[in-house]
């Protein structure tokens, strides 16, 4: 089983490094969801010798996007493809709450033999069977999912459903919510191929400062707890 860090500051790019994990989701904004990073984040991880998959997500909320988010969505997975990056991490839906896979389809021929994760946008379509179909017929390689839920351990049942249906077509990866006291439960029920999670507190940042802000921060110690936990017999 794999071990994934949504990796959205340079302090977290270092943990994922320090511990070892098998690689990251880069992003920035944590706080509004993810937003796709800059390619100097991007480049910066990947000389730290990461296995660097890129979220690709051109504005904050739902993921029914306009011609001009999704032109800006495939520029994105250019300069990641031209950047070097191993993967992108992608999703939109249509305006029924499917999955676009038109869109898809773009978004696969512009990354040109880049890994595809399809991201929690899955967990806003209306049909996840058909959902998982769709990516199983357009070779993605695996889906980020909290089970159709606000975070994995409410969405366990239908996580159980989803890696039984996969049937090893297609990779689940578990992630929303997972902190040191639910990730074994996940793994020992739904039997996950990849477990994603942040390992972050909410924090002020340069709170002496005018434009001080209120972030999600990664810490270490949280990390190293779900790690521990993950490893545990």
């Amino acid at each position: 089983m794999k071990i994934e860090l949504c990796a959205a500051s340079v302090e977290a790019v270092q943990l994922a490094k320090k511990y070892a994990f098998d690689r990251i989701e880069l992003c920035q904004n944590l706080e509004q969801g993810g937003m796709t990073p800059s390619p100097g984040f991007i480049e910066y991880a990947l000389a730290m010798g990461l296995e660097t998959h890129v979220l690709i997500r051109p504005r904050s909320g739902g993921f029914f996007y306009t011609r001009d988010e999704i032109e800006i969505a495939l520029r994105d997975i250019l300069e990641c493809k031209n950047i070097g990056a191993h993967g992108v991490v992608i999703g939109a839906l249509n305006e029924f709450g499917l999955i676009d896979e038109y869109v898809l389809e773009l978004m696969i021929e512009k990354a040109n033999g880049m890994e595809i994760t399809f991201h929690r946008a899955f967990d806003d379509c209306v049909d996840w069977e058909k959902g998982l179909d769709v990516l199983i017929r357009n070779k993605v390689h695996r889906v980020l999912t909290s089970g159709m839920a606000s975070n994995a351990e409410i969405g366990l049942p239908i996580l159980k459903q989803m890696t039984s249906k996969a049937n090893g077509r297609i990779e689940i990866m578990a992630g929303g919510g997972i902190n040191s006291v639910n990730v074994r439960e996940i793994i020992t029920e739904a039997n996950p191929d990849a477990i994603h999670f942040s390992g972050t507190v909410k924090s002020i940042l340069d709170e002496d400062s005018l434009f001080s802000e209120s972030i999600l921060q990664v810490n270490e110690k949280r990390v190293k707890r779900i790690l521990e936990a993950i490893s545990a017999n």
